[in-house]
């Protein structure tokens, strides 16, 4: 199977885009949104981690079976951190102390 050749500047685009997130995120991290400041870091890190998956994977050029293999890691993904989320988020509605 015959792979497309990427362009150097593609490379450095994605590369620009990727630090730009990064500074997003730290830029991010100072303001006190309350909770949005978890839903906008993960919303960040999920453009970034598609980028990464996209381009310097090569997910992008590559056949379905690879997208599906993908596909299923990010369902794991997500499937661990709405149970981690969903403990850190109830731990407050017991009282301090036990039952």
């Amino acid at each position: 199977m015959m792979q497309p050749i990427v362009s150097p500047h593609v490379y450095y685009w994605v590369y620009g885009a990727l630090l730009a997130l990064t500074l997003l995120t730290v830029g991010v991290a100072f303001l006190d949104l309350g909770p949005l400041n978890l839903i906008l870091a993960l919303g960040i890190a999920i453009c970034k981690a598609l980028l990464v998956m996209l381009f310097f994977m090569h997910l992008r050029y590559s056949s379905h079976v690879s997208w599906i293999v993908a596909g299923a890691g990010v369902i794991w993904l997500a499937h661990l951190l709405i149970f981690t989320l969903s403990d850190y988020l109830t731990r407050g509605w017991l009282p301090v102390g036990g039952w």
